[in-house]
Order: structure tokens, then C-alpha cells, then sequence
């Protein structure tokens, strides 16, 4: 059911890249009006991630997951009506993005809440590999797919289809998660394991040089992913006017899947082989971000479709060698980072 969960949800978030050259032609936009547009949905995304944690842990994630589910599935529908409801489109589809942004952003945050009290500890790691995959396979529905839809049937139906289906999978939450014969019980944690910040504490932690090193490395790899998300179809659409969608926005998705596989094999080998974790991160990381961005530099210049399917292929089959990495941080609030937290406190302690 999660799987399913997460590979809608990049379904309805790849909707508007894939419609955004036909809608900026039908509406008139310009290259910053779409840059608006798609924009939006991050400027809404990034506000209710703590807020979806907090509310998670103490409502429920269920509850959380179908409240943002049947909200963003109905908002997905209605984009086609809101961008004919005027002559203000440029606004209301900005304000539609704004809103999916707020409605998904509760997402990832509730499957870590719900995973650290339905799940015990050992089963966590392969539960969150399994739904963090539908993301990838979500992308290739919504390019392949969508690409056919939208040559068929108008950027329209694109928005209907994935929206009926994430309403769909809202009802089948209800049914199973919450009203379902299957009773989930909150796992009892033992009181060994509970422990507390101060605020003294917590400011010390936010002073630390390595901590707001991962946030800034991890928001120039959301930068850069999120903006090959959002233009790769546009920069195609436009560089090769004839070329086939579904070649653009299926081919450097699927490279994704395999590559993803490697760079967990890769990161296992090197440590059975005696490199640490650090070292081994930091690996990753250089041909994640390093090397991808060396592939994307010559798409700036005059390159065939073949050599540029070639190149963004390469690139985001690299950007995922980190996915297990990022796997780990979206869970971490019961695993990996309160490892850290302790591990942390108890040097400052010693």
C-alpha cells in the first residue's frame, strides 16, 4: 500500500513538468511564468515537513497519510478546472502547485512516523527501501504514460487520470489503515531507549560545523535533482521539437532503477572492504553530485538528442548512487539519526 502510495505521489508531482511546454503555449507563458509555476510546489513543500513529523507522531501517520492523499488527489483533478476557471491562470496554477506542495510535504515525514511505531526496528531498513522505490517507478508511469496521454488525449487528462487513481488509493488507506480489520497497534518502546533533549542541548547540536554541512549538501543535491525533475521535459521539448516524449522522460528514469542497485552494492563492497563509513560517503557523494554535474555541462552547448539522452541518462543514474543514503535520513528520526543524537551527546558528556 505505501509503495503504491509514494509512486502516486511522484505521479502527481511529475503532472505539471510533463504539461508545462503544451499549458505555457495554450496560456501564453513565458519562460519565468513557468519557472513560477513549477516553483510553487517547493515553496509550499518545504513548510510542512516539520508540521507533518509533529502531527504524525501524535495523530497517527495513517491519519496523516489519507487527510494529505484525498487532499492532494482532489487538488491534482481540479487543476485543469482552476487554470480555465479565468483569465488569472498564471495565479491560480502557482496557488494550485503552492497547495500540492503543502498537501505532499506531510508525505515522507508521516512514513518515518509511521514506520517507528508500527515497525519493529529490524524490518524498518527494507520496509523504507521498498517504498522509497516507488518514487522511481512513479516517474517512468507519469513519463511514459503520461507522454502517450498527453499526445492522445491533452495535458488534461493527465491530471484526471492521476488524480482519480491517488483518490483511489486515499479510499483503499481508509479501508485498510483505518478501518480495517487489521488493528495496528503502537509498539511499545521500552523506557531504556526513550531519551530527551534539552535545549541547551539542541543548541549545541545546531552549532555543529559537520550538522549544517549535511543540510547544505543536501540541499544543493535537492536543488539540482529537483531541477532536472522539473525542466528535463521542457529543455527536450524545446532543443528537440521532434523527438518522441516518452524517450525523454522514461529512458533516464530507468537508468535510475539499476543504478541505484549498483551504488548499494558499490557502498557495500567498499566497506567489507575496509574503507569507513565516512569515506565511503563521501565517494558516493563525489560521484553523485561531483560527476553528474560534470555530464550535465555539455547539454549548454550544441549537442544531438542521442548524445543529450546519453548525457542526463548518466547523470541521474548517478545522482542515485546517494538514494540509499537519503533512504536512511528520511527514516532516521527513529534510526540512524538517533544513533547520531546519542553518539553525539555522549561525547559531549565524556
Amino acid at each position: 500500500m505505501l509503495f503504491m502510495g509514494t509512486c502516486l505521489l511522484y505521479c502527481a508531482r511529475m503532472a505539471m513538468p510533463i504539461c508545462a511546454v503544451p499549458m505555457a503555449a495554450s496560456f501564453h507563458w513565458s519562460k519565468i511564468d513557468s519557472g513560477l509555476v513549477l516553483g510553487g510546489f517547493f515553496w509550499g513543500y518545504c513548510f510542512t515537513q516539520i508540521l507533518g513529523g509533529h502531527a504524525s507522531d501524535k495523530v497517527g501517520g495513517e491519519r496523516v497519510l489519507f487527510i494529505s492523499a484525498a487532499s492532494w488527489s482532489l487538488t491534482t483533478a481540479a487543476t485543469p478546472l482552476l487554470a480555465k476557471l479565468g483569465s488569472h491562470s498564471l495565479a491560480l496554477m502557482t496557488m494550485a502547485r503552492f497547495l500540492m506542495g503543502l498537501l505532499q510535504g506531510v508525505f515522507f515525514p508521516s512514513l518515518a512516523s509511521l514506520c517507528s511505531q508500527r515497525v519493529v526496528e529490524g524490518e524498518r531498513g527494507i520496509l523504507m527501501s521498498i517504498m522509497n522505490s516507488g518514487s522511481f517507478l512513479g516517474t517512468l508511469l507519469a513519463g511514459g504514460m503520461g507522454s502517450l496521454m498527453l499526445d492522445h488525449y491533452g495535458w488534461e487528462s493527465i491530471f484526471y487520470a492521476v488524480g482519480l487513481l491517488s483518490g483511489l488509493w486515499a479510499l483503499m488507506v481508509w479501508q485498510c489503515f483505518l478501518r480495517g480489520d487489521v488493528a495496528l497497534k503502537q509498539m511499545e518502546v521500552s523506557t531504556e531507549s526513550q531519551w530527551s533533549l534539552s535545549r541547551a542541548r539542541w543548541l549545541s547540536l545546531i552549532k555543529e560545523p559537520s550538522v549544517w554541512a549535511m543540510v547544505f549538501a543536501h540541499m544543493c543535491m535537492c536543488s539540482s535533482s529537483y531541477t532536472l525533475l522539473s525542466w528535463l521535459p521542457t529543455y527536450f521539448k524545446e532543443s528537440f521539437p521532434h523527438a518522441k516524449g516518452w524517450v525523454y522522460n522514461v529512458i533516464p528514469w530507468l537508468v535510475a532503477i539499476p543504478s541505484a542497485l549498483c551504488g548499494g552494492y558499490v557502498s557495500d563492497f567498499l566497506i567489507n572492504e575496509g574503507y569507513s563509513v565516512a569515506a565511503v560517503r563521501k565517494i558516493m557523494q563525489f560521484f553523485a553530485m561531483g560527476v553528474s554535474s560534470m555530464l550535465l555541462m555539455p547539454l549548454c552547448g550544441d549537442v544531438s538528442f542521442s548524445s543529450a539522452v546519453i548525457f542526463i541518462s548518466a547523470a541521474v543514474g548517478l545522482t542515485t548512487f546517494t538514494s540509499g543514503y537519503v533512504g536512511l535520513l528520511r527514516v532516521s528520526v527513529s534510526t540512524v539519526y538517533a544513533a547520531f543524537l546519542k553518539d553525539f551527546l555522549s561525547v559531549k558528556e565524556n
